[in-house]
């Protein structure tokens, strides 16, 4: 492995081209909430995979309503399901922005993804990002019948920001006895808020997440102690649903991920831990963009189809 002067580890020839796409940006900080979030949006789609059927539903949740946008990739009766939280440090993203990767999901593992356009922080104060997610979890896995899905067979997936939502929803259906969970899909996950981490010590300065937007969206969605809105901070992860955990090599936060990974497995917890060489976090957003990230949502949407098709107790 070769790192650059910075400490980054050596990026793919493609993913150092889609680096260099947005050339020198400027801190959140500095650019501002709401620039960040109309560019996030205003960005273009790629072309996507079809579907036998997209449909838009909304539910009720803790602190208002809660849009829920439902792939199904055939027009199979008691699918396999996905819950699917979108990443952005729990202050930017939406069921558009990350439609590639839940259609992705979906198309790949063959399962029907729903996707939860749960509140944003600063404007929804933590943990309603938790509670929008438990809840639809919850939802999901209570309208099996109406969703023609599988109720033995419901996961729950999340990038980044979404993955510190996947855990802690997985965590708190362990606890509160419900909704039963069959897998939980972690992809380069913000499980835990220590910046004194190895990997962070030597990637301040990463391509698409430095320390200083760390800090940033930290304080924008700063709460009160919670026990499932930092899941590193869990003492007891046995009892929790199989595990896919993802990493990127040149991540800051990549170290939780692993650490978190790493700990799942000691608990008895069955786990997958990959991670990708010469990548960025967020790579899987927009997979199409790089081989690396072609391959891994490719990966994962497998691990499910394999886990979907053969269910095991744990």
């Amino acid at each position: 492995m070769t790192t650059s002067k910075q400490g980054v580890p050596q990026l793919d020839l493609d993913a150092t081209a889609r680096v260099a796409q947005f050339g020198d940006m400027a801190p959140m900080r500095e650019r501002g909430l709401d620039a960040v979030r109309d560019a996030l949006e205003s960005a273009p789609l790629p072309v996507m995979p079809a579907m036998a059927d997209v449909e838009d539903r909304i539910i009720e949740g803790p602190v208002g309503e809660i849009p829920l946008r439902i792939y199904r990739p055939s027009t199979d009766s008691d699918a396999p399901a996905v819950v699917y939280f979108h990443g952005g440090g729990m202050v930017l993203g939406s069921n558009r922005s990350f439609e590639p990767l839940a259609r992705n999901l979906a198309h790949h593992s063959h399962a029907t993804v729903v996707s939860v356009d749960y509140h944003l922080a600063p404007e929804a104060a933590p943990p309603a990002q938790f509670d929008d997610a438990y809840a639809a979890a919850y939802w999901v896995a209570a309208h099996a019948d109406d969703l023609r899905i599988d109720s033995a067979r419901v996961a729950v997936a999340g990038d980044s920001a979404g993955g510190t939502l996947a855990a802690g929803v997985a965590l708190a259906a362990r606890d509160r006895g419900g909704p039963t969970l069959f897998a939980q899909v972690l992809m380069y996950p913000g499980v835990d808020k220590d910046l004194d981490v190895p990997s962070i010590r030597a990637m301040p300065e990463a391509p698409m997440l430095t320390l200083v937007d760390i800090e940033y969206m930290h304080e924008l969605a700063d709460g009160p102690d919670h026990p499932y809105t930092v899941p590193a901070r869990a003492q007891d992860l046995s009892g929790l649903p199989q595990a896919v955990v993802v990493t990127a090599e040149a991540d800051p936060i990549r170290d939780w991920g692993e650490r978190y990974a790493l700990r799942l497995r000691d608990a008895g917890v069955q786990t997958t831990l990959t991670r990708y060489p010469g990548i960025y976090h967020g790579f899987l957003m927009r997979s199409e963009a790089t081989a690396r990230g072609r391959l891994a949502v490719a990966e994962i949407g497998a691990l499910l189809r394999a886990k979907f098709a053969n269910p095991l107790p744990f």
